[in-house]
Parts: C-alpha cells; structure tokens; sequence
C-alpha cells in the first residue's frame, strides 16, 4: 500500500471524508470486482480483531461461542414464512454442486435464525438445559441493491455477531434483552461511542420478532447508523421449529427466545463518530497500534537515541502495551502525518534533550502534548491512554448532543432534520407516523428512548395533538 500525502477531504463532506480515509488509512480495498464486497487491508483486519476480542470478552462472560453452517436448506429456510418475507429480496442462493442442479436450493445465511434454531429443537429437552446462549461471529450474505459503501452497506458483511438464546419463559427472555443491551452500552463505552437504545416501531421490527430493540449512533452529518439490536422473539420461531421442553412437572412447554446482532458497522462507527480532517482518531482499546515511538535523530547521538528508544519499546510491550517504533529515514513530521492518518492514541517523541533530561514528550491524536518523566514510563503511558479514550468520548457525547434538537411542529422538524436527529412526541398510531414519515421525508426511529441525552417524556402527539411519548425522528444510513 503507497503512502499518499496530501490532505483529507473535509470531514464535513462526510460522504467523500469517509470514502477517501477508509482507503488512505488502510481499512479496506473497495477494488474488489463484485460489488458489494471488500477486502480488509491488515491493518483495517487488525482494528477488526481487537474490536471483536473486546465484544467476545464482553458475550464470554454470559454466552458460549459456536459456528454453524453458511448454507441454509431452502426447506428450513422456508418454513418461517414472516421471516423469509423480510429477506426475500435479498437472499443469495447455490443451485448448483459442480455442474449438478441441486435437489434442494441452498441459502447463504442473511441471518442464522433458520440455520440455528432447527439444531436447537434437537438439543433443548428439558428445563434442566435452560437457559442456553450461544453466539457466533459469522458472515452474512444479503443481495443489497441500495447504494453500497464499505461497513455501512455490503452485500457480504464479513463479521456479523449474533447470539441466540433459548429460556423457560418470556419473562426470562425480556431479562435477557436487558442484559444485552447493558452489554452493547458496555462494548460502545469501551470503543467510545455514545448511543442511542430506542424501540422500533412494530412496522420495523424484526421479522417474527415480538419487539426490535434498536442501538444508534449518530454520524457527523446527523444521520443515523444502526450499530446494534436486540430482538425479543418470543416463541414465535420456537412454533415454527418445534423448540419445547419439558417443565418440572413434566409438561411440555414452548420455549422463548432472544436474538442480538452486532456487524462490522461497529468499525464504521468508531471511524466515522471519531475521526476528524487528519484522517483516523482510534480508541486505544482497540487501536492496532497504541503507542508509536518517533526517534528524533540529531547530530552524532543517533546509536545512543536507538538504544534509549529500543529500551522503552520493550518496557512499553512488557506492559501489555501495542507498541511500534518508527525509525524509517523520514522527516518527522512525515511520520507524524502517517500516524495520525491511521489514528494511533499516543505519539512518544524522544530525542537528545529528552535523552538529556530523563522525560519523553508525548502527544495524543487530539493534540494534547504532555511531558512525561522516563521513569515509570509505562505507567504514565497507560495513564495519558486513559485520558485520551476519556477525550474523545467527551468530544463524541458533545457532537451527538449537539445533533439532538426537541421540536413541537411539523415545520420545525424539517428545518432542523438535514443534519440532526428530532425528538418529538408520537401518540403510536401509524397513521400518524406515516403521516410525518411523508412530510418530513425521514423515519420514525423508535420510541421507549433509552440516552442521557434525551429526556423520555409525555407531549401531544406532533401530527394529531393526543396524548403522546418521545419518539426519534431522523434519516439513516
């Protein structure tokens, strides 16, 4: 991959920024000949695996990880025809092994539930094997027709998280939803992105699912990304695939189920709420590259700076540290171009004053420089990470807050809808929403708002003025 030099485009030209950064910093080559279908560079690959360590360190603590087959039988595809209406469209299918039609056409999973849940019915047979949770990072397959763009929109989206659990009741299962979505709040937490929990309207919601709950962020533009849901599904595919058990006085029972999706928008968002003109801004919890290391060369004192550095390199890797030196024979200040481009946390410059007086300065991707003493380096390094993840997301709460604008007319919900999200109040009946769904050219992104920072309140309804509760109104990705 050449190194480009020259700027970014403005990241107020969100499309273009986005576009241009993805390529430039080494995420992923869009050249790839199928549209739809990208190729990770190793260091977008790199991103990619700290980020899903984090979420399986997070599902481990609750969930068992599993893998289950890409290729679904058209009859079990079948068989949940509420569900199959949601994907029709965009299922891919194998007919062919070789040059044989195949008796039975075979789906590439758009999602697992039909894959997974006819094993389920296999494995549950009584209370006693209840709750059972599993999740598998997997890849999905879903003929998109819209406008493609890499992480947001694919055809083949290469590292989709889901779970599945199964539970005695749908109490057990509501439990579940919860705990999910405080683990997903935990996960956006650790990449520093504040979200948005909301209630899809019930036109949106999953396809067979009692209720969708859904997790947002919001884009520099003030678009909308889905990063995340939760699914309640009460035994609605437990019907369809005979998932029962027997209770404790011997009675055969339905089970309920939940579903949670995370995909690789979660790397979408971190590149697009984080970075800035300069190109990447990462958390340090899942930058490939924590802390690189600038040898400032001067006069004749290079071997001894060489040694200094290689000293503190192995220090900071000692402490669990990702750490690179840069000893390229470039400028500086070329080097500092690169690094910031690829969003590494923490830069640590150390030449013949630092040498000379036993301290290293460091500076952060948002620019704040701070002098460190070398002496118990790690420990301040890690301390100066610390701060840095507290930064940027103080700076992501600051750009979402200021996205969220609360509005009682139809008029004011237009002005302010190009480039925010409208909190409004919505009395539930789809009349209504379709009704400001078509005068404002945007969705209804759910109710139930569960954020800091928006107050979850009651209001007459915005189109017809009876009795309402907060709803989220905004266009999306």
């Amino acid at each position: 991959m050449a190194e480009e030099t020259g700027a970014l485009p403005s990241r107020s030209d969100f499309s273009a920024w986005y576009n241009e950064v993805i390529r430039r910093a080494d995420i992923m080559d869009v050249r790839y000949p199928v549209k739809g279908l990208y190729v990770w560079y190793p260091f977008g690959f790199a991103l990619r695996n700290h980020t899903y360590t984090l979420l399986r360190s997070l599902l481990n603590r609750d969930h068992e990880e599993t893998l289950f087959p890409l290729l679904i039988p058209e009859t079990e595809f079948m068989k949940e025809a509420e569900h199959i209406k949601g994907f029709e469209d965009e299922v891919y299918w194998v007919t062919h092994g070789g040059l044989s039609p195949l008796d039975v056409k075979l789906a590439l999973r758009p999602t697992s539930e039909t894959a997974i849940y006819p094993m389920y019915a296999l494995w549950v047979r009584s209370h006693a094997d209840l709750p059972l949770k599993l999740y598998q990072v997997v890849n999905t397959f879903r003929y998109e027709t819209k406008h493609t763009r890499p992480l947001i929109r694919l055809r083949e989206i290469t590292s989709f998280m889901e779970s599945h659990t199964v539970h005695t009741d749908w109490d057990d299962a509501n439990k579940q939803v919860e705990y999910e979505l405080g683990l997903a709040s935990e996960f956006y937490r650790e990449l520093g992105v504040p979200i948005i929990i909301s209630r899809r309207p019930d036109w949106d919601k999953f396809p067979g699912a009692d209720f969708t709950m859904a997790i947002d962020a919001v884009m520099p533009d003030g678009r909308t990304l889905q990063i995340g849901t939760v699914h309640h599904l009460g035994d609605h595919f437990s019907k369809t695939y005979n998932i029962t058990y027997e209770d404790v006085n011997g009675e055969q029972k339905l089970a309920s189920q939940t579903c949670f999706g995370i995909s690789e928008r979660c790397i979408a968002a971190i590149i697009a709420v984080h970075g800035d003109d300069k190109g990447l801004v990462l958390p340090a919890t899942v930058a490939p590259t924590q802390v690189v290391i600038i040898p400032i060369i001067v006069g004749k004192r290079g071997e001894e700076i060489m040694a200094a550095v290689e000293k503190l390199e192995s220090e900071l890797k000692a402490a669990g540290l990702r750490v690179k030196t840069d000893a390229r024979d470039m400028r500086p200040g070329a080097k500092y171009y690169h690094w910031e481009l690829h969003g590494v946390p923490l830069r640590v410059e150390l030449g013949p004053r630092d040498l000379d007086n036993s301290q290293l300065v460091c500076a952060n991707r948002l620019g704040i420089k701070t002098t460190i003493p070398r002496e118990n380096a790690a420990e301040s390094v890690k301390r100066l990470l610390d701060e840095a993840h507290d930064q940027i997301l103080d700076k992501a709460e600051e750009h979402l807050s200021s996205h969220l604008k609360t509005v009682t007319t139809v008029e004011a919900c237009n002005e302010m809808l190009e480039e925010n999200i409208v909190v409004v109040h919505w009395c539930g009946e789809k009349a209504c929403a379709d009704k400001l769904e078509e005068l404002t050219n945007s969705s209804l992104l759910g109710t139930g708002v569960r954020s800091k920072y928006v107050v979850d309140d009651d209001g007459p309804c915005i189109i017809c003025g009876k009795a309402g509760k907060t709803a989220l109104v905004g266009r999306s990705y």
